[in-house]
């Protein structure tokens, strides 16, 4: 995984864009979950709709420390403090930004360029996940010295039929149902309907479930999918 990529080697700064739905959160959580904790330092922003000064209060918070302050300079060098202090005890610092296209306020953005500059023997001290919808892309291209910071980027496309398959299959293994209840026809018109969108494949696999579980079918055919199609159309 790319993020895993950029968190190891700490490449500085990485973003991860993607449409509603097509499953950013969900990439996030499985990425934090593959961390060692006794390696990494994680401070998630889940909100970043904030001015400067309690933007980098909540980092601060967010990594752990107890300490806070208030103006900008003094915030800095409790930031580069913590930093230090995890490199001394063995960790790597990690900050990620979730709906990072919030983030109207340039001023903001230009915190997160100042944080790359904590650096030691040219290597970056903080990583930076930026993780947003594709309008990110515009905002982070405003500001060239934060965009040529950003070393790796990702893009989560829709899904393709074949991924939807794959997806529908994996989602059935997770909830411990082994065998192939929909069937091929059925899959390819929630993934025509979904436009391969997980958010979207998952609400209409579920409906397709309920309505099955009712009439007790013991398959989830083409029929039941255009009828979960033409009750949400309604």
């Amino acid at each position: 995984m790319r993020l895993v990529y950029a968190a190891q080697t700490q490449k500085g700064a990485a973003m991860l864009t993607g449409n509603i739905g097509c499953g950013k959160t969900t990439t996030c959580r499985t990425f934090i979950q593959s961390l060692p904790v006794s390696e990494y330092e994680i401070g998630l922003i889940a909100n970043p709709m904030l001015s400067p000064i309690d933007f980098l209060s909540e980092i601060l918070y967010q990594l752990g420390s107890q300490k806070n302050a208030d103006t900008k300079t003094e915030l800095i060098h409790l930031l580069n403090e913590e930093i230090l202090n995890n490199l001394e005890n063995g960790k790597k610092t990690l900050l990620i930004i979730d709906e990072a296209q919030a983030i109207e306020n340039n001023s903001t953005l230009e915190e997160l360029r100042l944080l790359l500059n904590f650096q030691l023997n040219d290597r970056f001290l903080l990583t930076l996940i930026l993780i947003g919808q594709p309008e990110l892309l515009e905002h982070v291209a405003k500001l060239k010295q934060l965009d040529s910071r950003i070393s790796i980027r990702y893009h989560l496309s829709p899904f393709e039929l074949e991924d939807t398959r794959e997806y529908i299959i994996f989602r059935l293994k997770i909830a411990g149902i082994k065998r192939d209840i929909i069937t091929p026809d059925a899959i390819e018109k929630i993934h025509t309907y979904s436009g391969g969108v997980p958010r979207n494949i998952n609400n209409i696999c579920d409906l397709c479930l309920l309505i099955g579980f009712s009439i007790k079918s013991t398959l989830i055919d083409s029929q039941i999918v255009e009828k979960v199609i033409h009750d949400r159309g309604k």
